[in-house]
């Protein structure tokens, strides 16, 4: 989970077209929308937001005398109304009402206050990596981010930087997957089990994959990587060359020489510039 330059700059439009090969096929599900040229702008959660001042604040629905409020500001954008740039739409809640953690909050307003607030979760334990998304700078995991307790402190949340947005806090990860699936995320032998049984190995070989084989796939790594904003269509970026050291480093492994080969060129690897934004 990386924190962000604590910059605007992080949400400005990226210059190239990451998703080239699936762009026709948005213009295909927008084609009311004219030009066409601009749906790609539209759906980019890289788009700065409209101004505050042109938003509204939905408020708490009912507020005790003692209520504890706290203002959150959410990145807004429907595919319904592709040609509306996107927006800050804000939302006062009392947190004396809410749970401790943002995930608890985004449920709260989706509940009680707004049903077409649109993000995904599932497991609220840091498993699944579902609620991955942008918040006060920070890309982190919802279910895992605390509110912070302070009232003057108005929160932030946008969905991951520089991706395509599917809705408000939805980002479209079919690249990052896409990226994933190319270095053949699974064990490669031919050699078989001498008994016939698991493929086993020693517990320092099974050491080395500490580290490594805990990565829940969030995105939060990459999409916090400057090299991935500008080369994500052919950089691999630093969660998939994590997993893909994994089965370089796993003993059972015997492709690693076809895996390193995959790795071979100017882009997939070499595009890294330790940055560091993502540790």
């Amino acid at each position: 989970m990386a924190a962000l330059r604590p910059s605007t700059s992080r949400l400005l439009a990226c210059t190239r077209p990451v998703f080239r090969s699936s762009l026709a096929t948005r213009a295909r599900a927008y084609a009311t929308v004219d030009p066409i040229s601009k749906i790609g702008d539209a759906m980019s959660a890289t788009q700065p937001p409209a101004s505050p001042k042109h938003t509204s604040t939905i408020p708490e629905p009912t507020q005790s005398p003692d209520a504890k409020i706290k203002t959150f500001h959410i990145y807004r954008w429907s595919p319904d109304t592709p040609t509306e740039k996107p927006k800050m739409q804000s939302y006062t809640l009392d947190l004396n009402k809410t749970g401790p953690m943002m995930l608890d909050a985004l449920i709260r307003i989706k509940n009680e206050i707004d049903p077409t607030l649109t993000f995904r979760r599932s497991c609220r334990e840091g498993i699944c990596g579902s609620c991955a998304m942008n918040i006060d700078g920070v890309n982190t995991l919802a279910c895992l981010c605390r509110i912070p307790t302070t009232t003057s402190h108005q929160s932030r949340i946008y969905p991951l930087p520089h991706t395509y947005v599917v809705k408000d806090l939805v980002p479209d990860l079919t690249q990052f997957y896409k990226q994933y699936k190319s270095i053949k995320p699974y064990l490669q032998r031919n050699t078989k089990s001498e008994d016939g049984r698991e493929i086993r190995q020693s517990p320092a070989d099974r050491k080395k994959l500490d580290g490594l084989y805990e990565c829940i796939l969030c995105a939060c790594c990459s999409t916090s990587c400057p090299s991935y904003w500008w080369n994500s269509d052919e950089y691999l970026g630093p969660a998939v060359l994590l997993q893909s050291y994994r089965w370089l480093a796993d003993s059972r492994d015997e492709y690693k020489e076809e895996r390193k080969s995959a790795l071979d060129n100017s882009m997939s690897l070499y595009r890294c510039h330790t940055i560091l934004n993502c540790s």
